[in-house]
């Protein structure tokens, strides 16, 4: 595979200032490579956190949500159907019951109403009695189901963090990325959203002196930090430093046992341990487990297993929603191997796009399909499932050269009746098509990436942080390292080194295990998804893991690319 090697530049005045600080030299180095310009941004203090004032509505959210709680009116929470939607429905859940709400929630079924907040949904919502509706996670495009909502008696309020489109609804809405908010950080995934209405709303609630009068102790927010560390990993949103302070506030609960049976019993049927909790454990094993109900069945699930307060019961679901894990990955093997033997369909010539449909895929795992094509090709990917009702959806993963939602977007503009509804982020977006307008969709796309992109974009970049010395190569800094917050935005550090390979072993299904020789320094490395013969010497790029075997650590290189030489 053709890679481009870089490395990271750090700022020579923010290391200095780390260093002084008392910051070891590898870690200024790592940080002040990633835009880390003093010692404060490194203390996880949620008193750091920005302040929920800046957020455009907040106070309105909290007087309108007051007024429901105050009033005893039924408030119906909305959610979406992956890993921040249901995260974000539990943190409202008890958040609001804390503070004396009478609330219930609804998670649309991916396969019977699609995304977000619908006209058909607003009904379901009217039926159960609602008179406001709150939104998480979704709802910044719901204009035609606000409006339904509105009509049939219910305000609306939405916590959400897409991006929007050229017209909002007519509601309340907080999001950080609507027009005219001021809030620092655009990164907050849709449970930091709501846990910010919720500190607004608790602060008003404090000053109106309601706790006393209703014998309710004030709720400690701090105790939702979980579910927002682990919605906010498994969205995949930049770990700017506000969100990091989330994250870290989040595992540090796991790691002291203080979480939620539902997440406690996740971790156990991941097999991971809970007190060594890292960003990891929540982005590769825990949030998978939760998106697979939503993807398969219904976020209900989910949400069920978050919200439980007897430890049987949390493990009786996180069970359920491990065993829908291993269906979703079953689901998935099968659809990436037949995508792969389509790959010269799908791929065309130079093409800068990848889009892939057949009739038989599963709508739940087309993102992952996408995500894993991506990864194989480095090229912007939609993959496009039937919904059984001459409808297709699709799911789209991109590189980092390609905004996705700006592309889909430029698309619709120029092609109106083509694109049905879409929505999304930079890296990852959705959208829906009707099946006959396949082929056409193919061709626009590509059109637009054409003058979006090059065939340079298409070349992977590894980017760096330089080179370890032989020493340097430890299991202390494998495991310093991995007591950091990383993740999107704040990328794991990664190195690049030339190793003498000893001996190599195919493992596992494709994988090859090497022992590796750098200055007189013996370790041993992992080569996922390597069928060649290593050469006697080899550059590589590599991640120092301390790998747990046996109830032992021990020294492992992850190895992302390797070249001879």
């Amino acid at each position: 595979m053709n890679a481009v090697i870089r490395t990271r530049q750090a700022d020579p005045e923010a290391e200095q200032a780390l260093l002084a600080a008392g910051t070891p030299p590898l870690l200024a180095r790592l940080f002040a490579a990633r835009n880390v310009r003093s010692p404060a941004e490194l203390h996880n203090h949620l008193a750091s956190l920005l302040p929920y004032q800046s957020l455009k509505n907040i106070d309105a959210a909290a007087e309108r949500l007051a007024r429901a709680i105050q009033e005893q009116e039924r408030i119906l929470i909305v959610a979406d159907y992956d890993a921040d939607g249901a995260t974000a429905c539990a943190v409202g859940i008890l958040g609001l019951r804390h503070m004396g709400a009478r609330v219930e929630f609804l998670v649309p079924d991916r396969f019977k109403h699609g995304y977000g907040l619908t006209p058909q949904l607003a009904d379901l919502a009217a039926e159960r009695g609602t008179q406001l509706l709150l939104t998480v996670d979704n709802g910044i495009s719901s204009t035609a189901g606000v409006a339904r909502a509105q009509a049939l008696g219910m305000d609306v309020i939405i916590t959400d963090h897409h991006l929007p489109g050229d017209t909002l609804p007519e509601c309340i809405i907080v999001n950080p990325n609507q027009p005219g908010c001021a809030f620092a950080s655009k990164n907050l995934a849709g449970v930091g959203v709501i846990f910010y209405v919720l500190t607004a709303l608790r602060a008003l609630l404090r000053t109106q002196q309601w706790f006393n009068p209703q014998r309710l102790p004030e709720p400690n927010l701090a105790e939702l930090l979980d579910l927002v560390a682990l919605g906010t990993v498994a969205d995949v949103v930049t770990l700017d430093y506000n969100n990091r302070i989330l994250v870290s506030q989040g595992l540090k609960r796991m790691q002291i046992d203080k979480t939620r049976p539902g997440i406690q019993a996740l971790f156990q049927v991941a097999q991971r341990d809970m007190r060594q909790a890292k960003p990891f454990d929540l982005g590769f094993a825990i949030g998978p487990r939760i998106n697979a109900a939503g993807r398969l069945e219904n976020m209900e699930i989910g949400i069920a297993c978050l919200l439980a307060e007897d430890p049987a019961t949390a493990a009786e679901l996180a069970e359920q929603l491990n065993e829908l894990n291993r269906a979703r990955q079953e689901i998935e093997q099968t659809m990436l191997q037949e995508a792969l033997a389509l790959a010269d369909q799908i791929i065309v010539g130079n093409g800068l796009s990848i889009t892939a449909f057949h009739p038989d895929w599963h709508q739940g795992v087309v993102g992952i399909v996408a995500g894993r094509l991506k990864d194989r090709f480095h090229r912007p990917t939609i993959v496009f499932a039937p919904t059984g009702n001459s409808e297709l959806r699709g799911s789209g993963r991109s590189i980092p050269s390609l905004h996705l939602r700006d592309a889909i977007d430029l698309v619709a503009k120029r092609h109106p009746e083509l694109i049905l509804k879409f929505g999304g982020h930079a890296m990852a977006a959705g959208l829906s098509i009707r099946e006959q307008d396949f082929p056409r969709f193919q061709q626009a796309f590509e059109s637009v990436l054409t003058e979006l992109l090059d065939q340079d974009a298409l070349t992977r970049t590894f980017l760096t942080d330089g080179s370890l010395s032989p020493e340097e190569i430890s299991l202390h800094t494998a495991e310093t390292l991995s007591n950091q917050v990383w993740g999107q935005g704040f990328q794991p550090p990664c190195f690049y080194n030339q190793f003498e390979v000893l001996w190599q072993r195919v493992v596992g299904n494709g994988h090859k295990k090497a022992g590796l020789n750098c200055g007189g320094h013996t370790v041993e490395a992992m080569f996922f998804r390597c069928a060649e013969e290593l050469p006697a010497k080899i550059h590589t790029v590599y991640r120092p893991i301390a790998n747990q075997w046996r109830n032992q650590y021990e020294l492992q290189l992850h190895i992302d690319h390797w070249e001879a030489g």
